[in-house]
């Protein structure tokens, strides 16, 4: 536990503007942004730069104390949340929230780990380029965690994840010490890739302080439609189509059942259903234009739809008129996680097939939960051009809900999880494991995983203080 006196320590390396143990300033940090994990912790610690972070992160391995790395709060798995011991520090990143420096030549942009990403769209469209990863929570999530977690996005079938993105980094190992690779090098070829380990380790073996980003150029046009589908299994018919003729044009391809659509219209004000006829799924896709010598999308949309049309590929579709509408379009995806929010307790499962058999899990496997837990209701959307299902269970109206999370809830959780498994799949496409999926991650990852993960966090961070907990598991 860090007493008064250790306290002191780090309130003297980070000053009044850095260190808070103010109550009324932690509290509102303590809870996960799905409000399932309230952890406890003595202070908030706000450094300014990386020379900070690494004397907190000497000074934190001296007295053997844990640091949570947090940026902007906004995970679905907890990851970025203290445990209720109170013995955690919390770690922000928030002031690190400086764009260093863009080369117009290569299209990199250099930013610190507090950076929001809606903040880096608008930095990097003044040069005419474009961050191609964008998300429901822009607006408070960070580069720093968007690195730590790997995340994904709706750009993903085109761009790939942050993975792909990040073309250097800068952290601060359990030790201390600064990890510098923020040359943007093609070719690097001296062992093995620590900056690739440390995206995606959700803060369990290193800080992310600054990164180097690969932009694209930006969009000369772009062409947003929702077409109206009978089910996954057409939609997915109509991916290939899309795919086969238009490619490289394709930004976006995201599919949601009509309940979706209902939630989002009935809480979240402004927003309206695109067609006037009734769908049992819907379709949102977009075609995008970044050369002079591509054709607009719009007519290609339009190309391809007509084909679509007469090859029984979808019921209706309509394109957007202006880009208000296609934002309205994109916004009604964008606001399914708080629509249902607002429509009561859910469990949410962030998972992943192989793409040709997401229509199929979807279909398959969503009646037999609704069959077995009475008044639950299964609600599956997401990328499908990259097999990434948000597939959410309603808990049943007027229960208990601590005690359904803690009964049926989990007995749910772990039947989708052992399906996701037979389908060769994935339990976390694009959120993290955190401490909401470790236990099940540790149940169901095979042992040679599990092996590896515990000897790099064990080298990495002998003494356990780098965001204990979380991803990886305890032998």
């Amino acid at each position: 536990m860090p007493n008064a006196n250790i306290l002191s320590e780090f309130r003297a390396i980070l000053g009044p503007k850095g260190y808070s143990d103010e109550s009324d300033v932690v509290a509102p940090w303590l809870t996960d942004w799905r409000g399932r994990f309230t952890g406890s912790s003595p202070a908030l610690l706000s450094p300014a730069n990386t020379q900070e972070i690494a004397a907190i992160v000497r000074l934190a391995a001296k007295h053997r104390i844990a640091l949570v790395p947090q940026g902007g709060n906004s995970g679905m798995v907890a990851g970025a949340t203290p445990d209720k011991s109170g013995e955690q520090l919390i770690l922000s990143l928030r002031r690190l929230n400086d764009i260093i420096a863009f080369d117009g030549d290569d299209g990199l942009v250099t930013c610190g780990a507090g950076v929001i990403l809606q903040n880096l769209h608008e930095a990097v469209a003044i040069h005419g380029r474009r961050f191609p990863l964008t998300l429901g929570g822009k607006g408070s999530a960070t580069v720093g965690g968007l690195i730590s977690t790997n995340a994904g996005g709706t750009q993903v079938l085109r761009h790939g994840t942050m993975r792909m993105l990040v073309a250097g980094i800068e952290a601060v190992l359990p030790d201390g010490s600064i990890y510098d690779a923020m040359a943007p090098l093609k070719k690097d070829n001296r062992g093995y890739d620590l900056k690739h380990l440390l995206i995606g380790a959700e803060g369990t073996i290193g800080i992310v302080t600054k990164a180097v980003l690969n932009t694209v150029p930006a969009l000369i046009d772009r062409c947003v439609v929702w077409a109206g589908i009978d089910s996954p299994a057409q939609a997915y018919n109509l991916l290939l189509f899309m795919q086969r003729y238009g490619r490289e044009r394709l930004e976006g391809f995201e599919i949601l059942p009509q309940r979706a659509l209902d939630a989002v219209t009935t809480h979240i004000a402004g927003t309206r259903p695109p067609l006037n006829t009734v769908h049992r799924w819907h379709a949102l896709m977009e075609f995008v234009q970044d050369d002079p010598a591509q054709s607009s999308p719009g007519e290609l949309a339009m190309q391809l739809l007509e084909q679509a049309i007469d090859e029984n590929l979808l019921g209706n579709a309509t394109i957007a008129s202006s880009d208000a509408q296609a934002e309205a379009f994109w916004k009604i995806r964008d606001s399914i996680a708080e629509a249902e929010r607002a429509a009561g307790p859910a469990l949410q499962h962030d998972i992943s097939v192989p793409v040709a058999a997401m229509a199929h899990f979807i279909e398959a496997e969503s009646p037999p939960i609704e069959t077995a837990y009475p008044g639950t209701k299964t609600l599956a959307f997401g990328h499908l051009g990259d097999g990434n299902i948000h597939f959410h269970v309603k808990a049943p109206d007027g229960v208990d809900i601590t005690a359904w999370y803690a009964g049926d809830g989990k007995a749910i959780t772990s039947h989708v999880y052992n399906r996701v498994r037979t389908y060769g799949g994935s339990i976390s496409a694009e959120h993290g494991i955190g401490q909401a999926k470790i236990e099940e991650f540790e149940r169901l990852a095979e042992p040679a995983r599990l092996a590896a993960l515990r000897a790099i966090k064990n080298a990495l961070d002998p003494l356990g203080i780098m965001n204990p907990g979380k991803l990886v598991p305890l032998a």
